[in-house]
């Protein structure tokens, strides 16, 4: 999106959410380290009504910059986003749960330029594959895939979604060196695991999905297609 473009729609955002009383725009990280423990989630943010939260938000490990080892200095939590319609404005980041046995679940959010993004692993005696669900979510204009399954796939569900508009970034990275492959292209509404014999197959149904562009929208694999980690 445009730079101008983007920063009017937020301004239209901004100026109606003023009109109607609503605070001031905050970082979803910050919504992130105040929520507590609710209903057996780690952390439950209960997002208000038409606010702006700016901003991606990472849970779980990562590696280092070699990609040798897990940086565990963040554990994984189970963490709810209950989104009452908030706005969640990325900025070109992602709402990532990476490297861990927990879950996430995000529900009834507007997001805009960023995505959904569940990162797995397996090793002998170790599992890091999160599980979660995405519903009743509007993306427009997300970066790479409105949501992404990079190792994952049994366990994770997306239901009654809306994409519209994703954005091609270029080729994502393989999950375990970083080095972007011809086999994982971005601007897909739904990008998933190939290896469903490994992670098995996510449920995801009844979604919505649309490029104003005819020629685009008429590509079958840019609404969903699965992606071929090993490069």
């Amino acid at each position: 999106m445009p730079k101008s473009v983007r920063l009017l729609a937020i301004l239209v955002v901004l100026a109606a959410t003023a009109a109607h009383g609503y605070p001031p725009p905050t970082t979803l990280q910050s919504a992130f380290e105040a929520a507590g423990a609710q209903s057996g989630y780690d952390r439950y943010l209960e997002l208000e009504t038409g606010r702006v939260y700016t901003g991606g938000l990472l849970i779980g490990p990562t590696w280092d910059e070699d990609r040798t080892l897990f940086i565990d200095d963040e554990l994984g939590l189970d963490v709810m986003i209950e989104g009452n319609g908030a706005i969640l404005d990325l900025q070109g980041q992602q709402i990532c749960i990476s490297f861990c046995e927990n879950r996430l679940d995000i529900q009834d959010c507007i997001i805009l330029d960023g995505g959904v993004r569940f990162r797995g692993d397996v090793a002998v005696g170790i599992d890091r594959i999160p599980e979660g669900s995405v519903r009743y979510c509007t993306f427009y204009q997300p970066h790479d895939s409105a949501v992404r399954l990079q190792g994952v796939g049994a366990g994770v569900v997306c239901e009654r979604n809306i994409v519209v508009d994703t954005v091609d970034t270029g080729r994502d990275v393989q999950i375990w060196n970083g080095i972007t492959s011809d086999n994982l292209p971005t601007g897909l509404a739904f990008g998933l695991s190939v290896q469903i014999g490994s992670y098995g197959f996510p449920t995801v149904i009844d979604n919505w999905t649309w490029f104003r562009d005819e020629t685009i929208n008429a590509e079958l694999l840019r609404h969903y297609c699965l992606l071929c980690e090993y490069g």
